[in-house]
């Protein structure tokens, strides 16, 4: 018998893939974290250009293509103001690995990682997978992350915590106060903050703020992607960057881990920061569309959701039995409990699918709900 470790007995396949496998083929699946919008033209033409080139036959640099790395930093520049040096940065396998080559390079065994409660379900696993104890800390009843209360879960043992705007499994975005907190929070504490931005263009309500714009120390890394900025969730391109000595060290971990991430996906990614972002407003004006249609569905209903102000997510309160019922009668929503225990008594759903769906899946959770109240 093949003993295994510890730290991946700890963990578990996300029960967001539970939730999938039980549904039907024909199911409407409000479950999955995908837009639904084609990877912008110009961006895949780049990846083909690059093929038939022969530019994406070798390993890049392990940060990545310098070319792509400067427009990640052009990125930034624009959207938040950082002074980001291309050096600073290392393009990754999509935004999980930049997650977990940012805790794997800050954490050690026996560390505390806080968390948000409920929050995307990597946070938990990978701190886990670094030998470190995750400590969830609840939200607030709006859904948005409490500064306070990460303040008050630090203890002489935590070396980070995560924050997320706008949320995944919440839709909530971070006020500019609170952002603000953050960084003072690391700073003053000397902890990590690990803010993971990969929605960051999709807000409907106020703005987004990033930590690292308020820091005075080098406390905060940032976790991006071109996943959900650009719908390429299958192209696996992220990055994360922060100051010079602490990408030196997430680099040792990118290195062994990964060597560089993929070749034609990094010409992708730049064509598509430097090329037309007409689909990114495109995109937020429909999902924006489908939250107030969703909203007011579950306002005829007599479901309670918090507003969300971003992603593509809203996270009802439900009665016990909601989602087997939904998913009996054709429907994939997610327990809120497989995003931690802050998410009991609530349901994760995604409304980046189409809007006949969308009003479908709303006419079958009207009768789930009527089942099971």
């Amino acid at each position: 018998m093949p003993n295994f470790s510890d730290r991946v007995e700890r963990i578990s396949i996300s029960g967001i893939r539970e939730v999938f496998e039980a549904a039907g083929d024909d199911a409407i699946n409000l479950g999955l974290g995908q837009p639904d919008f084609p990877t912008p033209d110009h961006a895949r033409r780049a990846a083909v250009d690059a093929i038939e080139d022969g530019k994406a036959d070798a390993y890049t640099e392990n940060k990545g293509t310098r070319s792509l790395r400067e427009a990640i930093a052009e990125k930034h520049r624009a959207d938040q103001g950082v002074d980001l040096d291309p050096g600073d940065v290392i393009a990754t396998a999509g935004g999980s690995e930049a997650l977990h080559v940012a805790l794997e390079a800050h954490v050690d065994a026996g560390d505390e990682v806080l968390i948000p409660d409920p929050g995307f379900v990597s946070y938990d696993a990978l701190t886990k997978l670094t030998g470190a104890e995750p400590v969830p800390v609840p939200l607030r009843d709006d859904l948005t992350i409490d500064p306070a209360a990460i303040e008050a879960a630090i203890t002489d043992d935590t070396a980070a915590f995560v924050v997320n705007s706008p949320g995944n499994p919440t839709g909530a975005v971070s006020a500019e106060a609170d952002v603000r907190e953050f960084a003072r929070i690391a700073d003053e504490h000397d902890v990590l903050c690990v803010s993971d931005e990969v929605y960051e263009y999709t807000v409907f309500d106020g703005e987004h703020y990033s930590p690292i714009e308020f820091a005075e120390t080098d406390s905060v890394v940032v976790v991006n992607s071109a996943s959900k900025l650009f719908s390429m969730t299958g192209w696996r391109l992220g990055w994360v960057y922060g100051s010079e000595e602490r990408v030196d060290r997430m680099l040792r971990v990118h290195q062994y881990a990964q060597a560089c991430a993929s070749a034609p996906a990094q010409y992708a990614a730049e064509a598509a920061l430097r090329g037309d972002r007409g689909v990114v407003g495109e995109m937020t004006a429909s999902f924006e569309r489908r939250r107030d249609l969703l909203l007011d569905s579950f306002d005829d209903i007599g479901i309670d959701c918090p507003t969300p102000q971003g992603a593509f997510y809203a996270m009802p309160r439900v009665p016990e039995g909601f989602v087997d019922e939904c998913l009996d009668r054709g429907v994939v929503v997610v327990p809120g409990e497989a995003f931690g225990e802050g998410g009991r008594g609530h349901a994760r759903i995604s409304y980046a699918t189409d809007e006949s769906d969308l009003r479908e899946a709303l006419d079958v959770m009207a009768a789930a709900y009527e089942a099971t109240t």
